[in-house]
């Protein structure tokens, strides 16, 4: 069965969708994770996909008609992702696109991200604009609703994160606090309402 809210706080994963060496991703989960622990509304629970290892999409069957039948290591992605009431993911923009990791994984299930709402925090030349744009194609397709509030990230504050190296100072951030802090509050009135829509149905 699905997941949904039994509790007072919306359940949401920040998915870290990038396994590569040296991931600019870590330093931004970091950052959106000290920020969100300050707020008392949400339950946040970060869910890298490094510990999801999936083999390459090869189902004979595809999740949307599968009925949930997967083989073990979807199966665990699966029920881990059903748990949430929706998803906060962060991108990388490879090459106008968005990482093959995070496609693989999205195509990996179906009924358990139906009707939940996602918003993305990417980056890259154009703070991951593109690889956004593309993923809230696929999140419609998977009966996901996107949402618009996305927090980009620009060159300008990824040089000096990446130059400081692990001892980065989480305040090289800031000037996106306002842009995710929408975007979060956005995230939490959709988790809610579909909650309760997903309830009743």
């Amino acid at each position: 069965m699905s997941a949904v809210i039994t509790r007072d706080k919306p359940r949401i994963q920040l998915i870290i969708g990038t396994g590569r060496e040296g991931r600019f991703s870590e330093k931004a989960a970091e950052w959106v994770t000290d920020r969100i622990a300050e707020r008392e509304d949400l339950d946040l629970e970060v869910v890298d996909l490094r510990d999801y290892p999936l083999s390459f999409y090869d189902q004979p069957v595809p999740p949307a008609y599968g009925r949930r039948d997967y083989p073990a290591e979807a199966a665990r992605w699966a029920e881990k992702i059903d748990e949430a009431d929706g998803y906060l993911i962060i991108t990388a923009e490879y090459n106008h696109g968005y990482p093959a990791l995070l496609k693989n994984a999205l195509d990996h299930a179906f009924p358990e991200f139906n009707r939940k709402p996602v918003a993305f925090v990417g980056y890259g030349n154009v703070g991951g604009a593109r690889a956004i744009e593309q993923l809230r194609l696929v999140a419609v397709e998977l009966e996901m609703a996107p949402l618009r509030h996305a927090v980009h990230v620009l060159p300008d504050v990824m040089r000096p994160v990446m130059q400081a190296g692990d001892a980065f100072d989480l305040e090289l951030f800031a000037p996106l606090d306002q842009r995710l802090e929408t975007a979060v509050t956005d995230l939490l009135w959709w988790a809610r309402a579909l909650a309760a829509a997903r309830t009743a149905a």
